[in-house]
């Protein structure tokens, strides 16, 4: 302490120098030797709290009479003085963190009381600022009415750790912006022509409120403002209606947006309609039964914030690092969302207050949950400490050795090494209780112990035993089976199909207790097994061969989109025992060939139920090639493209036969079916809809088809067209063959669903958008007469060869792909959107088109690969790419197009956690893209 102690002393003293000068009050208060040691103390732990006082003479005096016990005046916002609103909230939001860092280094405080005073003053901010913003706003356009006349305000919703009210010193505020109605300022009296909607209206108020708060001034900033967790993020509106928000979170939400929402509260505006939303919203945070399937999400954004953790070098940050702040808020939130749904008491926002309920519950041990809350108290200190020093919304420990003695003695630590031994073992504590929820939890259980539970139920049964077996939440788990037991389907099997259920339901019972995620697992066998149920010859193969009920087992708990296939479609559990699934995967011809082969007779819905049947038997074939690692994503991609040319091509016969029973058929005429998109750059997806564009040709355009009821050519291939649509849309026993999208066609929405040749070609050369070009570039017949085929290809060589001036052309694909990216990105900070996210696929794609129309006409041999490994070659092959862009540029489309397709066949949005081998692949296509010219970011 001998070398110590000067150190801080001359920081101290220097400190009430600067205050003795700058204020006779200043001086006259510090004779005073308590408040001289008191003030020394504040400037040890902040150089913020000293240039307040500062800066704000009068606040020394009002806390030496009360050591912050009272907190200071809001701020009157008045509209004559519009221009002062910033200074006044910038300087009592100074004041009252002044006032909370002299209590914090006092110890007059807690933990707790710290943070919520940090909240508090959020709070007073945001409402004071939005109410005078609305005053302002009322008198220059009016207010917001619905259609009954109802006045709507915005309610601004605090997210993280404002909506739980714990708030640290010098954080940013994650606000959302909502309203309760739709409406507009016309209905308020004002003039319809100048009228402003809800959404704008609420937009506009929303970005004056964030630009009040977050612009730095000259007295600083009062709160910095993060709107990124709305709907969409940045490429979101900014005030969203409830109706919308609701829309979005039933069909769009995804696993962090409930973590993130579990803490949301109203903060300002109209607070009692922010509290209705969020009782609508519970559904979505809360599952009414014991979620388990929280876990996932818990491990998925764990490894997302790792991975930033590991490649951003972030050891020694007390929030994400090991053993800091986010895994405890995690593991607290988790348990929350597991048991929330049932348990009322649990849906608490305050991680604290959560904690001591979960305890009560024997959720977790009181000696670990007062550990953890001791351990929380203590980081979130140390983070408010960090951020003391000079308001800086930071949670990395310092290297500066100097920073690191005044931290350590702040907290009355003798050094910085005594301070890191204790930070060291509280973390390691941290993370052996994060990691102890995420293991698996088994025992050995005996041999014969599930098939005895499963026999004594529904009337006995001891749930001990699944929990023995491995199943994390037994209690689900064994009510899951006793509803199975109890079923009709169960009760009306026959003595011999309910020897083999009780043969077959124990062995699926310990395959998935032993799998990865064995709830997961259970639920979907469970599923599957009621449908087999009524099929008792399913149930017989699953009996007599023990190795597809284990590949079932392995298969469902790895594959979300094959275990939702199986149990719709149990055919496919043929597949499961194929000798063909594990050998060579069949090419074109064959793909083809298996779909010219299925014949329903004169019954077109018999033909598109076996040609299902066939589709969804060799699609499962791929993804099990695939899965089991076999072979590559693009081989995969490539084969379902293939696989869907042969439906197009069996359907396309279908719908002739039906249009020409009707009408006949036009003499000497041809039709062609172009596949676009990723169908035409043979890259399809599981699940992929397919765009399709239709061309037909007759040498008379006045001909007509030569049926009973005759139809003008043009009509004749318009139904023709609108035939093959409806039949590969059609829901039949076994589902439909594909979506299609028909937009790309020329005049998109507007133009004719099947345009002729001469049509198509005048369209292409004459009208079409550069965009449209570029899609040509992955275009192909996939179906139809070959020659026109042949044709169709002319015209795509004459106009992707045309002349394009350089720098146009960059111009157009650039705009063209920002202007996808704003509308179609789906990325946030947690995850990267793989098609559509910057350095995505559609990024790479977008440069290989530029190539191709830029330099196709003087390297002809660009025109002949419609994917992208095909085109990365022939570009390197022309000199259009160098050897090592070629190859990095490979290499990132195999790694994003696997992630994408790992996320399809688990029923993910394609979108994933950065890590190095996805950042590596995104900075090759953003390399490679400037390199070219284009301007993609």
């Amino acid at each position: 302490m001998s070398e110590v102690t000067p150190r801080r002393d001359d920081a101290a003293e220097r400190a009430l120098a600067r205050l003795r000068a700058a204020h006779a009050d200043h001086a006259a208060l510090l004779a005073d030797p308590a408040l001289a040691a008191r003030v020394a103390r504040v400037a040890l732990i902040s150089d913020f709290a000293i240039d307040t006082l500062l800066r704000q003479p009068a606040l020394l005096t009002a806390l030496a009479a009360d050591d912050g016990a009272g907190e200071p005046a809001e701020p009157e916002l008045l509209p004559e003085q519009r221009a002062d609103w910033g200074a006044l909230l910038r300087r009592y939001r100074a004041a009252g963190s002044t006032r909370l860092i002299w209590r914090d280094a006092l110890g007059l405080d807690s933990v707790e009381t710290t943070l919520a005073g940090s909240t508090r003053l959020a709070e007073v901010c945001l409402q004071r600022a939005l109410t005078a913003l609305e005053g302002e706003f009322a008198q220059r356009y009016g207010v917001v009415r619905d259609r009954g006349g109802a006045q709507q305000r915005l309610v601004v919703f605090g997210l993280g750790k404002l909506g739980g009210g714990e708030l640290n010193f010098s954080s940013d505020v994650d606000l959302v912006y909502a309203y309760e109605h739709d409406g507009s300022t016309e209905y308020d009296g004002r003039d319809p022509a100048r009228a402003l909607d809800a959404e704008n209206y609420f937009a506009k108020l929303g970005q004056q409120l964030a630009r009040l708060l977050d612009e730095v001034t000259a007295d600083g900033f009062c709160h910095r403002v993060d709107l990124r967790l709305r709907p969409y993020g940045n490429a979101g509106r900014l005030a969203w209606s409830f109706a919308a928000m609701e829309q979005y979170f039933q069909r769009e939400g995804r696993d962090w947006e409930r973590y993130a929402w579990q803490k949301a509260r109203p903060v300002a505006g109209d607070l009692d309609a922010g509290e209705r939303f969020l009782d609508a919203l519970r559904p979505f945070v809360y599952r009414r039964y014991l979620d388990f399937g929280a876990l996932d999400g818990l491990r998925a954004m764990k490894a997302a914030i790792s991975a930033e953790v590991a490649r951003k070098e972030l050891a020694d940050d007390i929030k994400r690092g090991p053993g800091g702040i986010r895994e405890i808020e995690f593991l607290v939130q988790a348990l929350q969302l597991i048991r929330g749904g049932r348990e009322a008491e649990l849906r608490g926002r305050r991680l604290l207050p959560a904690l001591r309920e979960l305890i009560a519950q024997r959720q977790i041990g009181e000696d670990a949950g007062a550990a953890l809350a001791d351990d929380y108290r203590y980081l979130r200190r140390l983070e408010n400490r960090l951020q003391m020093r000079r308001d800086a919304q930071t949670h990395a420990l310092p290297e500066d050795p100097a920073e690191r003695e005044r931290i350590a003695l702040g907290l009355d630590y003798a050094d910085w090494d005594a301070l890191r031994a204790d930070l060291d073992l509280r973390r390691a504590r941290v993370t052996a209780e994060f990691d102890a929820l995420l293991a698996p939890r088994r025992r050995a259980v005996a041999p014969n112990a599930l098939t005895v539970y499963w026999r004594a139920l529904p009337e006995a049964g001891a749930a001990d035993t699944l929990a023995d077996a491995g199943f994390e939440d037994a209690a689900s788990a064994d009510g899951m089976l006793r509803d199975l037991a109890r079923s009709p389907g169960v009760r009306g099997l026959s003595d011999s199909a309910r020897a083999r259920l009780d043969r077959v339901l124990p062995a699926l019972l310990q395959g998935a207790a032993l799998s990865s995620q064995p709830m997961l697992a259970l639920k979907r066998l469970l599923a599957l097994l009621h449908n087999v149920l009524r099929r008792s010859a399913y149930l017989a193969l699953l009996d007599e061969q023990p190795a597809a009920l284990a590949r079932l087992v392995e298969v469902v708990s790895r594959s979300a989109l094959l275990a939702e296939r199986l149990a719709a479609h149990p055919l496919l559990l043929d597949e499961l025992l194929d000798a063909r699934v594990v050998g060579p995967l069949p090419g074109r011809a064959e793909l083809r060939a298996a779909c010219a082969q299925v014949d329903g007779g004169d019954d077109a819905e018999a033909t598109l139920q076996a040609l299902n049947e066939v589709r969804q038997a060799l699609s499962f074939r791929i993804a099990l090639a695939l899965r089991d690692g076999r072979q590559s994503a693009e081989e995969s991609a490539r084969q379902l493209a293939w696989l869907a040319d042969g439906v197009v091509l069996r359907v396309l016969a279908l719908a002739e036969s039906e249009v020409a029973g009707a009408h006949g058929r036009v003499p000497q005429a041809r039709f062609a079916v172009l596949g676009y998109g990723s169908l035409g750059g043979e890259e399809l997806g599981f699940g992929s809809d397919l765009d399709l564009v239709f061309l037909y040709d007759v040498p008379d355009a006045a001909a007509s088809s030569d049926g009973a009821r005759p139809l003008e050519a043009g009509r004749w291939f318009a139904r023709l067209a609108q035939k093959v649509v409806a039949l590969l849309g059609a829901v039949t026993a076994g589902g439909r063959l594909f979506d299609v999208d028909v937009r790309l066609r020329p005049d998109g929405a507007k133009g004719l669903l099947v345009s002729s040749l001469a049509s198509y070609a005048d369209y292409q050369r004459e009208r079409a958008w550069t965009w449209e070009h570029q899609a040509l570039v992955r275009a192909r017949a996939v179906a139809g007469d070959a020659s026109l085929g042949e044709d169709f290809e002319r015209v795509r060589a004459q106009t992707l060869t045309r002349e394009r001036d350089a720098a146009k052309l960059s111009e157009d694909v650039s705009a063209m792909r920002l202007r996808m990216r704003a509308e179609l990105d789906r990325s946030d900070a947690a995850a990267f959107d793989l098609k559509q996210g910057e350095g995505g696929l559609v990024d790479l794609e977008f440069l290989l088109q530029a190539l191709v129309l830029g330099q196709s006409g003087a390297h002809a041999a660009l025109l002949a690969p419609r994917d992208t490994p095909g085109l990365i070659g022939m570009a390197q092959g022309v000199g259009a790419l160098d050897a090592a862009t070629a190859s990095s540029l490979l290499a990132a489309h195999a790694t994003l197009l696997a992630r994408g397709l790992d996320c399809t066949l688990d029923r993910r949005a394609r979108r994933v956690a950065l890590d190095e081998a996805v950042e590596g692949a995104r900075e090759a296509i953003r390399s490679a893209a400037a390199s070219a010219g284009l301007r993609f970011g």
